[in-house]
């Protein structure tokens, strides 16, 4: 990987700490606010070009009801975060020996009504997916909205981890999670550190 900083904002000591204790951690205030509102706008431009994500190869699978657009180099401001997300990975490989060696990722959109039910995103180490990110990029999310991130965690605790506005939630990709039903558009990029190429 070629070197990119990491954000200024990040406490890589923490953001080890805790995936080393617990197997998640939580970036609040990740970038700027005008860094966001841009991010926002190119995420809701491209609505339109969503897709079901519970249809893949012509199979409708039933655990899931958002939508996704995958993020390539059309989407630039995108982009910064996977840049971001790279400089994480090398430094996660120098303290836990991932392997790491790219990034996938794409937006998110959960409307009302829509939910991820339980899953984890490697199951059984199949598919090189080592950690997983959610960026939430709505400007605005009330308590009783819903949308939460439901983790359990490496010492077989749950979490329930609000969608906060400009919160990257990190967790190891082998970690039973879900997304709570949403009550509001809640918008995201979802992003996956991997240590294989990209299949998709």
């Amino acid at each position: 990987m070629d070197h990119i900083s990491l954000p200024q904002t990040w406490d890589i000591d923490q953001i080890i700490e805790d995936l080393d204790h617990q197997g998640f951690c939580l970036i609040d205030d990740a970038y700027s606010s005008e860094y966001m509102q841009t991010l926002v706008q190119e995420c809701t431009a491209h609505l339109n070009e969503f897709r079901d994500a519970a249809i893949q190869n012509g199979v409708v699978s039933n655990i899931r009801s958002d939508h996704i657009l995958w993020i390539d180099e059309q989407l630039a401001y995108a982009q910064q975060h996977i840049q971001a997300l790279t400089a994480l990975s090398e430094q996660l490989n120098r303290a836990f020996y991932f392997g790491i060696r790219e990034v996938e990722a794409h937006f998110a959109c959960y409307n009302a009504g829509e939910f991820y039910a339980l899953h984890r995103d490697n199951p059984q180490g199949k598919n090189g997916r080592v950690v997983s990110s959610v960026y939430y990029l709505h400007e605005q999310w009330h308590a009783d909205w819903g949308g939460e991130l439901r983790l359990q965690d490496k010492q077989g605790e749950w979490h329930i981890i609000p969608p906060k506005p400009n919160r990257i939630a990190l967790f190891q990709s082998d970690l039973l999670h879900e997304v709570l039903k949403s009550k509001q558009q809640r918008l995201s990029i979802t992003a996956w550190l991997r240590s294989q190429d990209s299949i998709w």
